[in-house]
């Protein structure tokens, strides 16, 4: 007897339920805590315009991929000592459905 296959994680359900309330997937949307996170693959750290970021993150220098968006959603202050962010997600399954999810908004 074969089990059924698991189902893949929901990236962007996953991102409603624990990143929503305070990042944006939409330049034009209302401000929130964090920055907006559409089309972060590729973009430099701590440099949207417009958002106030945490002086850490502020003088961050290196570029958003997908491994340094793993380590910062495994623990942020690890990344960025100084970073504000509570979140911290230890899945790693749900941590790339997350980033997947990200990456189809560049």
């Amino acid at each position: 007897m074969s089990l059924p296959a698991m189902n893949s994680p929901d990236g962007a359900a996953l991102f409603k339920q624990q990143c929503a309330t305070c990042h944006a997937t939409d330049l034009s949307d209302l401000p929130r805590q964090g920055p907006p996170l559409v089309q972060i693959i590729g973009r430099q750290a701590g440099k949207i315009e417009g958002f106030h970021y945490s002086p850490a993150l502020a003088q961050a220098d290196f570029t958003w991929d997908e491994g340094r968006l793993d380590a910062w959603l495994t623990n942020p202050q690890a990344v960025i000592p100084g970073a504000i962010m509570a979140y911290r997600q230890a899945k790693a399954e749900t941590r790339a459905a997350i980033i997947t999810y990200l990456k189809g908004l560049n």
